[in-house]
């Protein structure tokens, strides 16, 4: 619980600053670029990162259930385990670096916006390798370079990148591409400097192609895991992409950026979650592993749902950052934030499934991915059928996620609780009323003009929602993660 608490406080903070240094590059691109440039992008985005989880093996996760696994070799036995599987993972991607550079039509449907584009797929290997090298310092507890990399680097290199482009003219119809590019890299320097730093060079290590064979094959699960469940918040960018224009993906896309804000807070915890899961699993620690997930999960819950709260109520002002073009995605963006929320139960329960039940948690994962991919097809062709316009298309996809990720977390949750024969919910009634108080605050705040909504609005509805929570909700554990001291029997002492 110790280490759960250091890395939730940690990830906090990262989120904060993910948030500080991701507005900037919407707000700038869409300014700059336009929306049906970053349509385009959005529809590039969404495949390069899909293929990036499949060549990182699953492991965000399995990484630590090797290493846990190693306990007792020596540890340069121990560091080599690490590199094999950024050796395969190499190797992974250079067969579909290849195969995308044939190939081009999955990642730029609509076409491209400047010969640059296509050097977008040499961020596949920098992406899955950034999730390897974190993985291994999150066996360590160390999470803060998760939150240099992803929360610092990755977005302000992208915000800083996106302007530097646009003023370079032989460079400018690719900047978009060109500065996710360059923030990609950076994030893999930042993650590369920790890793060695920790663990050090290679010591006796030599390709052993059986053993990665073998690896590849047992990383199946746990890739196919991240990736449907990567997917679900891609696949309607994918399908919007195919079904309909880059102007209805433009609008979608910045909808999802905001609305990921809060999902980024909740996937932050899981590098410092499955260490803790796998060395309870080890010592067949059931009870633990659920109240852990109790834990974090509303922890997670009750962050996640202020943020979308504040977000959502002054949702008209938070989409017009990005430009009158867009303003019609508001009921996408306010769908999509009550979809991340109620997805934080399945990434919960799925950090334990992954390990306990895998096929179980796999096929479930499938089922819910056709369940979304069946509802986004028919939402937007009902909406053109209907002669709806660009905001429909995207609200109708934002509801099909909404829907698939409600039936996720339920579904995980009950297999979860039936295999630890214990409880793993994160609902308590503060949550209740906070949102109640909220919506009150966040009627007064929507009263004013656009500018106060942002400046005064939003850290209002945050406040009182986040008083409620504090006063009736957390409990001395909960409010460790706002506490310098973690120690839990000091608390209870």
């Amino acid at each position: 619980m110790n280490a759960l608490v250091k890395g939730g406080r940690t990830n906090t903070l990262g989120f904060v600053l993910r948030l500080i240094g991701g507005i900037p590059f919407l707000f700038i691109g869409y300014r700059l670029y336009g929306v049906e440039e970053m349509g385009r992008f959005a529809s590039a985005v969404v495949v390069i990162e899909l293929f990036a989880l499949i060549c990182a093996l699953g492991e965000k996760r399995g990484l630590a259930q090797r290493l846990t696994q190693a306990a007792n070799e020596d540890g340069p036995k121990r560091t080599n385990l690490i590199y094999d599987a950024m050796f395969a993972s190499l190797v992974m991607s250079a067969i579909i670096v290849t195969l995308l550079a044939i190939f081009p039509y999955p990642i730029f449907p609509n076409g491209t916006s400047g010969r640059w584009d296509m050097l977008i797929i040499g961020a596949i290997p920098a992406f899955a390798l950034t999730e390897i090298l974190l993985a291994a310092q999150a066996y360590r507890f160390d999470i803060a370079t998760t939150v240099r990399a992803r929360a610092v680097v990755e977005p302000w290199m992208r915000s800083i990148a996106v302007v530097a482009f646009f003023f370079i003219p032989a460079l400018r119809d690719g900047g978009v591409a060109l500065a996710y590019l360059a923030a990609v890299y950076a994030a893999l320097l930042t993650a590369a400097w920790s890793f060695l730093r920790t663990y050090g060079p290679p010591k006796g290590w030599r390709p052993r192609p059986q053993y990665l064979v073998r690896l590849v094959g047992q990383a199946f699960p746990l890739a196919g895991a991240d990736v449907i469940e990567r997917g679900t918040r891609l696949m309607d960018v994918f399908l919007l992409g195919l079904f309909t224009s880059p102007t209805a993906v433009g609008i979608y896309y910045f909808a999802k950026e905001i609305a990921s804000l809060p999902q980024k807070l909740k996937t932050s915890f899981e590098p410092v979650l499955s260490p803790v899961i796998t060395k309870n699993l080890k010592t067949g620690n059931y009870a633990a592993i659920a109240s852990q997930v109790q834990q974090v999960g509303f922890w997670i819950i009750a962050l996640q749902l202020g943020i979308a709260l504040a977000l959502a109520i002054p949702g008209e002002a938070v989409m017009g950052l990005g430009g009158p073009a867009i303003v019609g995605g508001t009921a996408a963006l306010a769908l999509l934030l009550i979809a991340e929320a109620v997805a934080s139960m399945a990434v919960v329960s799925e950090g334990v499934l992954v390990y306990i039940a895998k096929k179980r948690n796999l096929g479930i994962s499938i089922t819910v991915i056709v369940l979304q991919a069946v509802l986004t097809v028919s939402f937007i062709l009902l909406a053109r059928h209907w002669g709806m316009d660009e905001g429909y298309l995207a609200g109708g996809a934002a509801m099909a996620l909404l829907l698939a990720l409600g039936f996720s977390s339920l579904i995980k949750a009950l297999l979860l609780k039936s295999l630890l024969q214990a409880p793993v919910g994160n609902l308590r009634w503060a949550l209740v009323w906070a949102t109640g108080a909220a919506v009150l605050m966040g009627q007064a705040a929507i009263l004013l003009p656009e500018w106060a909504e942002l400046v005064f609005g939003i850290p209002a509805i945050i406040a009182v929602y986040g008083w409620i929570i504090w006063t009736r909700g957390f409990g001395p554990e909960d409010r460790l993660l706002f506490r310098k001291s973690n120690k839990l029997d000091e608390q209870s002492g």
